[in-house]
């Protein structure tokens, strides 16, 4: 069973949530603010967390952007701000997806099912690849580094999933968009930059021997020799 925060300071909204999230068989734990769940994130992060942005004390886009450097978990956004400025701040420092309130329920359920559905790759995907000291799990969309595991958020993971699959393709920004962000992204390609500085940073300190390499006034690729295995 799967278990989700919910993190929003109204609580007939978290109690919604709750209630439908759980009738879908999810386990689900609520709070009503940042410092009320971080005692409980002690014990280990949830499966995905449901984040409002507007929250007193640290709001959810402050708490997003310092979770991402210790775990890739999914994160949605919920926002009563409908401006599209939020929605790209969302998804450029590591949101999975944002949903303007007022959401019907039944969408926010599907937005919940799709990630799970990306995020948890299917058994027939039993094979990792090694490109150089760096292993790549698609069936449990792990990175790790000599045996040390390199904590990806979601888009984070995908992009370097895409170029390790692909070794010595160069991806141009919009490819990369339209792959990892979405069709219907409408931010600037300065997104992919900022994600790749992170991910370029991550790997460099975990040790990797393999890098991204830029190909100026184009895009990207992954640059050395990537080998398949069955396990």
């Amino acid at each position: 069973m799967s278990t989700i925060f919910v993190v929003d300071d109204e609580e007939n909204i978290r109690l919604l949530i709750a209630q439908y999230l759980q009738k879908e068989g999810y386990n689900v734990v609520a709070f009503g603010s940042v410092e009320e769940m971080a005692e409980r994130l002690e014990t280990g992060y949830p499966d995905m967390l449901i984040l409002d942005i507007m929250l007193p004390g640290q709001d959810g886009l402050q708490y997003c952007e310092q979770l991402r450097e210790k775990s890739g978990i999914p994160v949605i956004f919920i926002s009563a701000r409908r401006k599209a400025l939020d929605r790209v701040t969302g998804l450029e420092i590591g949101g999975d997806d944002y949903l303007s309130k007022p959401f019907s329920p039944r969408e926010l359920i599907a937005r919940v099912k799709s990630i799970f559905r990306r995020t948890k790759a299917s058994p027939e995907q039993q094979q990792y690849l090694l490109a150089g000291n760096l292993k790549l799990l698609p069936a449990d969309r792990r990175v790790l580094v000599n045996g040390a595991e390199i904590n990806l958020s979601g888009k984070e993971y995908e992009v370097l999933a895409l170029l390790t699959h692909y070794p010595r393709r160069t991806f141009n920004r919009q490819e990369l968009l339209d792959r990892v962000w979405g069709y219907d992204y409408d931010g600037s390609e300065r997104a992919v930059d900022d994600l790749i500085k992170r991910l370029r940073r991550k790997l460099k300190e975990g040790g990797s021997e393999t890098n991204i390499e830029t190909i100026w006034g184009y895009g990207y690729r992954l640059d050395g020799e990537v080998e398949k295995h069955i396990y």
